[in-house]
């Protein structure tokens, strides 16, 4: 596979972009280094005068550019994601350099795999919620005093990582065909709600907070990375549970015949 088939595989997914002028310099950002796809996620203004202004001659990437009202559509297709980010979160990701999330994105893409590299809001960055879908996280080595990247300049970094990667003097090797291709990110994130239905129908939490404990399976099973037939596997697995749990609820709420002592009537005298 050689660098241009590679660069179709990756996409630049920019979440909830306050400012137009970015979505343009992110735009030629990664139009230098080869890469065309930008994926847009609930962006406050688009499109707009000022990013077509900044995209310069960029603006096919933003003519082609797919504008979603979810993460999970921004995702779809996608089954290897990368989430940027200036500082450490409460999510227990692997903390990747950019150098490194290059090297693991490239090996994906040499695997046929689409991958996604998130980037959050300019002033918030990239919630929990949103990092949970990332397999790894990528913090650009900036000063401790001064930590605040410029958006563009962030995806411009990545892309560049990449592309120098992509010009290696040895590309990955392609592993053996799978035989069922890996789950995308939009049947993972139908899985994780299925799961996440099931604990609830099965009491599994007992009244605590499920928050950490989705997290946990999250970061597992996007370790293991199923195919596809193995999370219909699954999800015959999580039927199955939730049937068993509806069954047991309804023979506790039917009433129980009463197993007293028996009374005779008196005869009369």
């Amino acid at each position: 596979m050689n660098a241009s088939d590679l660069a179709s595989l990756f996409r630049f997914v920019l979440v909830r972009t306050s400012h137009p002028g970015n979505i343009g310099s992110a735009a030629r950002a990664i139009r230098t280094m080869g890469f065309t796809r930008l994926e847009l996620v609930a962006p406050q203004r688009f499109p707009d005068r000022e990013a077509d202004a900044l995209a310069a001659n960029a603006v096919q990437v933003l003519a082609e550019a797919g504008v979603h009202g979810t993460l999970v559509d921004g995702l779809a297709g996608t089954s290897f994601a990368l989430g940027l980010s200036a500082r450490r979160r409460g999510v227990n990701l692997p903390e990747l350099s950019p150098r490194e999330g290059a090297t693991q994105a490239l090996a994906a893409a040499a695997r046929g795999e689409h991958v996604a590299l998130l980037f959050g809001n300019e002033r918030t960055g990239l919630e929990n919620e949103e990092l949970a879908t990332c397999h790894a996280m990528v913090r650009i080595p900036s000063v401790e005093d001064f930590s605040s990247l410029n958006l563009a300049q962030a995806v411009q970094v990545m892309a560049y990582e990449l592309r120098l990667a992509m010009l290696g003097d040895a590309l990955p090797e392609p592993p053996p065909e799978r035989d069922e291709p890996p789950a995308d990110a939009a049947q993972m994130e139908r899985f994780y709600t299925h799961l996440g239905e099931t604990l609830d129908d099965i009491d599994f939490h007992k009244g605590r907070e499920p928050t950490t404990i989705m997290l946990r399976l999250r970061k597992l099973f996007q370790r293991v990375q199923p195919d596809q037939r193995e999370l219909r596997v699954l999800h015959g697995i999580l039927a199955d549970a939730q049937r068993m749990a509806m069954l047991a609820r309804a023979a506790s709420a039917s009433p129980r015949p009463t197993q007293g002592v028996q009374v005779n009537q008196a005869e009369p005298d």
